[in-house]
Formats: C-alpha cells, structure tokens, sequence
C-alpha cells in the first residue's frame, strides 16, 4: 500500500533529521574553534567545554542550538522536521480510515500536526530577543505543547493499531508495536513524575539532561515505525 511505503520513508525522516541536526549543534558549540576567524564564527553564548549534556546536563539543546551558526542548521532542520511530520500523520490517518471504512480526521492526527505546528513556531521563535516575560513564558508554553501533544498522538495511534493488529497482521511486527507502547508509556510517566522538578527553579543539569534524553526518546517513536511496518513491495 502506498501509504505505508510513505510512512515508513518519512518515518526516517523524522528521527534523522533532528537527530543529526541537535547533535551537530552540540559539535560546534564544543569544538568552536573550528570556525574561529571565520565568518561562521560561533556567539560566545553557543560556546561550551567538551561535555556528555545526555549524561551530566551541561547545557541545554537551546543554548547549544540558538546562537549562530548553531541556528542556521537547527531553525531549517526542525521546520523540515515539522513538515514531514504533517504528512506522516495524515497518511496515517488516511491508513486508519481505509481500515475502518471511515472518512474522518482521527484525533491523532489532529494532536500530530498541532505538535508538527508548535515545533515549527518554536523553532522560528528560538534565539529572536524579547525582554519580555510573558514572551519567555509563551516559549516554553509552545515547547510544552510540541511535547504533550506529540505524546498523545503517539499514543492513540498506538491504540488504533491495537485495534487493528489482527487485520494487520501481515504487515506489521508485533513485537515492535508493544515495543512503541512501551516507549509511550515510559514517556509519559517520565514526563508525570518529572513534572514538580520541573515546575522548580533549581536542579538545571537534571532539566537539561532530561530535555536532550526525553528529545531522543520522543523521536525513537518513529525510528520505531520504520521497523514496525514490513515491506509491501
């Protein structure tokens, strides 16, 4: 079917792209001096020590992605990234229905292209300068929202193909679709039981490496699919 080869291609899309594109941020805030004198020299603000931010938190993937040059690469990458990710979720949809014999938009669709939306918006909004608080507070509003969003999408599609595992049963790996709920379930009660940390204004390293940790973890979902569906031609 020609959604499912659509969906297993841009499924590599999704965890690549902002893979790469975070990772390769980190890179140059660490190893600035490749480009000192250079007219991609990095902000002093993007500059770091050589650190393992997944482990000790060191610094945040804002810092290490907002500054130039950083934002050249991240800005395009996670904008990219939510384009893919309005497809991905249609064509989705547009599965569940042929399945179901329906002709609606699913909720899960709904949620994915909004976090497709609030990644965007964020990524635009990410290094531009307001001193104003209810600025600063909307930008983490936004992220927020990418975030839980994308959970719930995950999740009721993952409730969908439950639904549908045995008519599916050809075409997809039972093993990788408990795998997905797992990984959805562990995010979320991640997320639950992070949450008064969170809320608080200390433990910054924990913060930190919870956000480049829980990123990963958000785009291993599709990772995921690209194992979860076989091949159909």
């Amino acid at each position: 079917m020609n959604e499912i080869t659509q969906i297993r291609k841009l499924s590599l899309w999704i965890f690549f792209i902002p893979l790469i594109a975070i990772n390769l941020c980190l890179f140059i805030s660490q190893n600035y001096s490749l480009l000192e004198g250079t007219f991609f020299s990095v902000d002093q603000i993007g500059r770091s020590a050589f650190s393992i931010p997944y482990l000790d938190g060191s610094l945040s993937i804002s810092r290490a992605s907002r500054t130039f040059p950083q934002y050249l690469i991240f800005k395009p990458a996670m904008i990219i990234t939510a384009i893919v990710l309005y497809y991905y979720w249609r064509n989705n949809n547009n599965l569940i229905n042929k399945y179901n014999y329906s002709n609606i938009n699913y909720k899960f669709r709904t949620f994915g292209i909004l976090s497709a939306v609030f990644l965007a918006i964020h990524s635009i909004f990410l290094g531009i300068k307001f001193d104003i608080q209810i600025y600063k507070l909307m930008r983490r509003l936004v992220l927020l929202l990418f975030i839980v969003f994308e959970l719930i999408a995950q999740g009721i599609l993952v409730y969908h193909f439950f639904k549908l595992k045995t008519q599916l049963s050809n075409l997809i790996n039972k093993k990788v679709l408990f795998l997905k709920a797992f990984l959805v379930s562990v995010l979320a009660v991640v997320a639950i039981l992070s949450l008064p940390i969170l809320l608080d204004k200390g433990n910054t390293h924990f913060k930190h490496a919870l956000e480049w940790n829980f990123f990963v973890g958000v785009i291993l979902f599709y990772l995921f699919t690209r194992f979860f569906w076989k091949r159909t031609t």
